[in-house]
């Protein structure tokens, strides 16, 4: 009973949480710790089953131990597929790298009990603490970044951002950030009549292999699905997310305050780029446009990664106190 509580409290405040401000990364974690204990409240009634099989070979180390191998599987495939299709860059290696230090983590848990040393299990041990840890939050952020992506768009906006991804050929826009343009061209028709139309801003620098800026290409591609000339702005010196959204806060400053704007992204980029925006002071509601699934773990774990990097010495805290703890219980 005490665990169902604790649930309710946790959806109550993950409820209150997003009508407050859904850009909070909070948000993701009381949404964690509400399937969590959701799903510990249901599972208790397969206890009996689990010692009922304690004495086969599907025990629960063994089972859990099979269930890590399959996610290993799983990424070291998604980490193939990405690097024959993205090529070798090591934004693309993410999930390649994460299925092999599992499946190491999980050879030297074998090693570790089958040779009895002390010392290497104690390592294990505080090396898989801390892989929780960050696993409980990279599907917190996943789950609650797929949601939040999806969360309907709001009416009567002045402005649209779109964010830039990179050009193909040096002055092309492809499949990735026309999904983006495509997704704030329907926002942009589906704002009511108010006597005057939204702006779509258009964002981004050029890179060392583009011939044109991307706010450039952006706006004509916008151009050429029929958007007026007078409703396209764009924003042609940033390099980054960070940069994308100072700049087009500024463009948007220039031109008065008081506005209502959204941000147009990727579906993985969504939850990062609101966290961004909110740090930033912009009020404004981010959307995401579709990814293809092969796509999406290794670009989910790039944009996880930046937050945590963000809060680096907050997360540094949180595993060393893991590690003495952890330590300290097992001396």
């Amino acid at each position: 009973m005490l665990i169902e509580i604790c649930a309710a409290v946790a959806l109550l405040l993950f409820v209150i949480g997003v009508i407050v401000d859904a850009r909070r990364f909070a948000n993701a974690v009381l949404l964690g710790v509400f399937l969590i204990l959701m799903a510990v409240a249901h599972g208790r009634e397969l206890l009996a089953v689990h010692h009922a099989l304690d004495d086969t070979w599907l025990a629960g180390p063994v089972l859990e131990g099979l269930v890590v191998l399959l996610v290993c599987c799983l990424l070291i495939g998604n980490g193939v597929r990405m690097v024959r299709k993205e090529g070798s860059r090591p934004g693309n290696l993410l999930t390649l790298v994460a299925g092999l230090g599992l499946l190491s983590l999980l050879l030297l848990t074998v090693v570790a009990y089958v040779a009895e040393l002390r010392s290497l299990t104690a390592a294990v041990l505080v090396a898989a603490l801390i892989t929780s840890y960050f696993v409980c939050l990279f599907v917190c952020f996943s789950v609650y970044g797929y949601v939040y992506s999806r969360l309907p768009a709001p009416s009567g906006l002045d402005y649209i951002i779109v964010l830039g991804s990179g050009l193909i050929g040096g002055d092309r826009v492809p499949p990735l950030l026309a999904g983006r343009l495509d997704r704030a061209y329907v926002l942009f028709q589906a704002q009511p009549a108010r006597g005057c139309e939204p702006v779509l801003i258009t964002s981004g620098g050029q890179g060392p292999d583009e011939t044109v800026p991307e706010a450039h290409a952006m706006a004509d591609y916008l151009a050429a699905r029929g958007v007026p000339a007078e409703s396209l702005l764009r924003e042609a010196e940033s390099a980054t997310t960070e940069e994308n959204l100072r700049n087009s806060k500024a463009l948007m400053d220039e031109r008065g305050t008081g506005y209502r704007c959204a941000i147009v992204t990727n579906d993985f980029h969504a939850f990062r780029t609101a966290i961004i925006a909110r740090s930033m002071g912009i009020d404004a509601h981010v959307l995401g446009s579709p990814t293809a699934r092969y796509f999406r773990p290794s670009a989910t774990m790039r944009e996880f990664a930046a937050v945590v990097l963000h809060h680096r010495w907050l997360h540094l805290a949180v595993c060393l106190f893991l590690a003495l703890t952890c330590w300290l219980i097992l001396l």
